[in-house]
């Protein structure tokens, strides 16, 4: 009995962690412009992508690590791109770009008004970053943010760039 458990929950667990395709999902740059989410991910190379809220102080946290060590990552690892979604509603779009700005993102910045992004990648709560493979699909996934974290997902993005 303990053999067919063990088994059933290896099967299990391999669906669990199967990657997922990405939505086509529009999203917004700061322009206003409207993109399929599926669009703006560059094929071949790894991608972080922080969804994050303007009252979201552990998001700004996390975002303000990755932008710090970003330089020096995309020196050791060209095949890799980072890009922020904030999911502030239409309402709070404004101060989710002056943010933005104010902190000198130079990465691309996207805005999930209407929370469909969010809906469609599944998650409640922000922060929220997934890793996508190579191949376009959503390798890792991560709620939540701590001091250092910020070198895992940078060790999971070396990972994914070997395979």
């Amino acid at each position: 009995m303990k053999k067919i458990l063990l088994s059933v929950g290896l099967v299990l667990g391999a669906f669990a962690i199967q990657a997922q395709d990405l939505p086509s999902t529009p999203i917004k740059d700061f322009n206003g412009s409207e993109v399929a989410f599926n669009e703006v991910i560059e094929t071949g190379k790894v991608t972080i992508v922080s969804f994050w809220a303007n009252w979201c102080i552990p998001c700004k946290k996390e975002i303000r690590a990755i932008r710090s060590k970003l330089p020096e990552w995309q020196k050791q690892e060209p095949d890799f791109n980072y890009m922020t979604i904030s999911i502030d509603d239409s309402r709070s779009t404004a101060r989710a770009k002056s943010y933005a700005i104010s902190q000198g993102w130079d990465f691309p910045r996207y805005l999930d008004p209407n929370s469909d992004l969010k809906r469609a990648v599944n998650f409640q709560n922000v922060p929220y970053t997934i890793i996508i493979d190579k191949e376009g699909n959503i390798a890792h996934r991560v709620t939540g943010f701590e001091e250092g974290a910020e070198d895992e997902l940078f060790e999971k993005v070396q990972e994914l760039l070997k395979k």
